[in-house]
């Protein structure tokens, strides 16, 4: 009896051979549930897909490492927990890194992962597309929240999600958006601030950028001084801990949400509805996202090809009371000149304690 084909496998799973050859050669293109019906089919019959990487001796079968930037941030919570139930329901280990925001660290720790796993799936990662090509020459990789042509990619669709976050400014009032910048390292704030820029000139608004800051709650706080001085009436950040953050040392330095800003982050992160008040924010499908990037790692190590496109998920806008009507602003008094630096009155002393209980 000659090895088992996608034609066995076709029939053991009850589905076409066509649909057994997308499984393989093509990620995410194929329903979860049947990915994994003919995974389970294939692995009865003894089905195994010729690879061309050679093994690295002392690898540890069936293992996929998951790197991400910050283990602490919440928004690598349910992508770690999607990353988890596709390993387990595949049979695969799943291990952890995070790198603390640097390039350098991310390369050292890949470097160090690589002989011990079949695939590497890295979420919002810092390096350069060369540095990331020469790890995907090496192991099967998929990017999450970062696109190469070469590597399987699985993105959220930033550019619908920032253009309903500004449509939905623009019907409040809004005729200026400020968006606070994430990381310089950071792929997905260059396409969040371009989409911006975008829809904004198609809404006729104006757009200003300030930052870079690291997206957590403490560079909140700082980015939001930057918000009081430029008399923002509308912020766009790069991820709802700066958001957050950005909601707290407004309220310090004085500045009512929303009733004089308001604020949208980007995430859906769960302590959006914790916070006061509650964050609107364009949710995006992290749990599905750590799933789909296991599960076509997997689906690469085992010998599949990228399609050289990447899956984008849906998001959608989430509105919650961070967000209200444009204040009167017909009195030019009450606007900073563009450009000015200074931050008046009480919101001078709140700014200053601000930065001085900031460590």
């Amino acid at each position: 009896m000659g090895r088992p084909t996608i034609y066995d496998v076709a029939r053991e799973a009850r589905v076409s051979a066509s649909t057994v050859s997308r499984a393989y050669a093509r990620p995410g293109r194929v329903n979860s549930d049947t990915a994994q019906l003919i995974f389970r089919a294939a692995e009865r019959i003894g089905y195994r897909v010729a690879v061309s990487r050679q093994p690295v001796p002392g690898a540890v079968r069936n293992a996929i490492a998951l790197v991400v930037a910050d283990v602490t941030n919440p928004f690598y919570g349910d992508i770690i927990k999607g990353a988890y139930e596709a390993a387990r329901e595949a049979g695969y280990q799943l291990i952890l890194s995070h790198t603390n925001e640097s390039p350098a660290v991310e390369r050292e720790t890949i470097e160090r992962e690589l002989g011990q796993v079949d695939g590497v799936v890295i979420a919002s990662s810092r390096m350069t597309d060369s540095a990331l090509r020469m790890v995907a020459k090496q192991k099967a990789v998929v990017l999450l929240n970062r696109s190469l042509p070469e590597v399987s990619c699985v993105l959220n669709d930033a550019e619908r999600g920032i253009r309903r976050a500004a449509e939905h400014l623009a019907m409040l009032g809004h005729d200026r958006i400020t968006y606070v910048a994430g990381p310089e390292t950071s792929w997905s704030d260059g396409v969040r601030w371009r989409a911006l820029r975008h829809v904004a000139a198609e809404l006729r608004l104006e757009t200003r950028r300030v930052g870079p800051y690291e997206p957590t709650v403490l560079a909140g706080r700082h980015a939001a001084i930057r918000v009081a001085e430029l008399a923002a009436t509308a912020v766009q950040a790069y991820n709802d801990q700066l958001a957050i953050g950005i909601v707290q040392g407004l309220r310090q330095l004085g500045v009512r949400v929303p009733e004089q800003v308001s604020v949208v982050g980007f995430d859906n992160i769960p302590i959006d509805e914790l916070v006061e008040p509650t964050l609107t924010t364009i949710a995006s499908p992290l749990f599905r996202m750590g799933f789909t990037g296991v599960r076509n790692c997997i689906a690469v190590a085992q010998g599949a090809h990228p399609s050289g496109r990447p899956l984008v998920l849906p998001v959608r806008l989430v509105v919650r009371r961070s967000t209200g009507q444009r204040p009167d602003r017909s009195r030019k008094s009450t606007s900073p000149a563009r450009g000015t630096t200074s931050v008046s009155g009480s919101a001078s002393k709140a700014a200053t304690s601000i930065v001085a209980g900031s460590r």
